[in-house]
């Protein structure tokens, strides 16, 4: 489509509003609404409804009614396995419909949309309805007079709450493996993006997921994401978003019912260019579509780019030179390949950062400023700093936006040193021609994902979690299910 096709589509696509419990779409039991605004141009899209205790409270107890008398979980394999896929077939079915609804809220490229974020959400789905009936239990070594054998459960409750930057890909991580598993869902989308999740529990209906199994509440973190995670009846929190908030999370566990908790709280994570390695201008375009690509609102964003001094001036350059390509456009052009940052508040915290990387002592290398002001949206071009040292701010807190820090070593053991030295731990990368080099500096990494001469270079197969304080708990591959189960052991003695 063209750029005029999008905004005449974009005009008349009908945004949902309402939550989802129950089996029916609701207003906020107070009336309240909040406005949905949209990043491209600074303008509200619609107005939401705004939950709080009182529709967790309903959708708890919508859940748990559907979990208890096993309308979902008592189904067989195939049958859970016919509904999910069902599910699928209606996302595809409405993709340009997702895709758009993913564009207005979040600012990002409907390109991107269209081709990565929702195919991806569909994706999650098939693979974990395909992958739930080829999960095993166990038989223990026992007794020739006894049989023990291992099973895994569905928990009860999952409480997810998932972030604005890949609104449906983050929910569908969560609601897959969870309704694989054969759990009740209450969904807590970020108040920034709610729009695709309210059409997934709406499409989850007409698929024929029972009422109740997946409800659906927007809301803002303080009303509905809090009284979500304190609440007495929910059996897991399964969350992706901020150390800050993961923190407040495992504290309302404890002051409740000790709900599971599984975090995944970001990174600050580093890709480390060697002088060896095999080809610099693959490394120089990982550098920048790992920090840019999204406008670097991804937890993963490879924000510390590590570089041998030996070759650290002719690679900036590579560098600069790659990242004119994810100059923000307007996100409804098919040609755009970055878009805005998806609020006012974020668009002021990024640069936020860039004036304090300047004022610590950074070299302002490219970019640095909000463009695109006409539009009314929020836009930052693609800024690059050199001379970052691992102590500034720039290295040590996640900024989330287009800001790569560069920083130089001198050796493969200085630069595992800098690497690690950060509190976060979720994925890492580097780039060698040295295989001895590759799975030893591999070994050392303190990170839940490594990638070796590519970034982001794994899929659904492979689990997606960190260390340190970037959290615990696994998305992504069957061991995303662990979370999800209960380990339960049964023993029969012979009479």
């Amino acid at each position: 489509m063209t750029l005029q096709k999008n905004i005449d589509r974009a005009s008349s696509i009908k945004l949902p509003t309402e939550a989802v419990i129950g089996g029916k779409l609701v207003a906020a039991k107070s009336g309240k609404t909040f406005a949905n605004v949209g990043p491209r141009d600074g303008k509200t899209l619609n107005l939401v409804a705004e939950g709080d205790a009182a529709d967790i409270d309903a959708a708890v107890a919508a859940a748990r009614a559907s979990f208890e008398d096993k309308r979902w979980r008592s189904k067989t394999p195939r049958e859970k396995k016919r509904i999910m896929f069902k599910l699928a077939e209606l996302m595809e079915r409405d993709l340009e419909e997702l895709a758009m609804l993913e564009t207005l809220d979040m600012g990002k490229p409907i390109s991107d949309t269209r081709a990565i974020d929702i195919p991806t959400a569909i994706n999650s789905i098939r693979w974990y309805a395909e992958a739930l009936d080829k999960v095993y239990g166990e038989v223990a070594t026992t007794p020739s007079e006894r049989l023990s054998f291992i099973v895994r459960e569905p928990l009860g409750v999952v409480g997810a709450i998932v972030p604005w930057n890949f609104p449906l890909h983050m929910a569908c991580w969560k609601v897959a493996p969870a309704l694989a598993a054969g759990n009740s869902i209450v969904l807590k989308p970020a108040e920034q993006s709610p729009s695709t999740a309210l059409k997934l529990g709406a499409l989850a209906l007409e698929a024929g997921v029972p009422d109740g199994v997946l409800n659906v509440v927007p809301g803002y973190g303080e009303g509905a994401g809090q009284a979500l995670a304190r609440h007495m009846d929910v059996d897991l929190i399964a969350f992706t978003g901020s150390g800050e908030v993961g923190r407040k999370l495992m504290a309302y566990s404890g002051e409740s019912n000790l709900k599971r908790v599984a975090l995944e709280l970001g990174g600050k994570s580093p890709q480390i260019v060697f002088a060896d390695a095999e080809n610099l201008d693959a490394a120089a375009e990982a550098a920048a579509w790992g920090i840019f690509f999204n406008q670097g609102e991804i937890c993963n964003a490879a924000s510390r780019l590590l570089v041998e001094e030996k070759i650290k001036d002719e690679f900036l350059a590579k560098v600069v030179e790659k990242s004119a390509k994810y100059m923000p456009g307007d996100p409804l052009d098919p040609g755009s390949v970055a878009g805005a940052i998806v609020s006012e508040a974020q668009m002021k915290r990024v640069l936020g950062y860039v004036e304090k990387a300047k004022a610590e002592g950074a070299t302002l290398a490219k970019g640095g400023n909000r463009i695109r002001t006409e539009s009314g949206g929020y836009y930052i071009e693609p800024t690059v700093f050199d001379k970052v040292a691992n102590t500034h701010t720039l290295a040590r807190e996640e900024v989330f936006g287009p800001v790569l820090g560069v920083i130089t070593f001198k050796a493969e053991e200085e630069a595992v040193r800098l690497a690690n030295d950060t509190v976060y731990g979720l994925a890492s990368g580097l780039w060698t021609a040295n295989i001895s080099r590759a799975h030893r500096v591999a070994r050392e990494l303190r990170t839940g994902l490594v990638w070796i001469n590519g970034w982001d270079a794994c899929d659904i197969t492979v689990p997606f979690g960190g260390a340190k304080q970037s959290g615990f708990g696994r998305d992504r591959s069957l061991h995303a299910l662990e979370k999800y189960t209960e380990l339960k052991g049964i023993s029969i003695t012979y009479g």
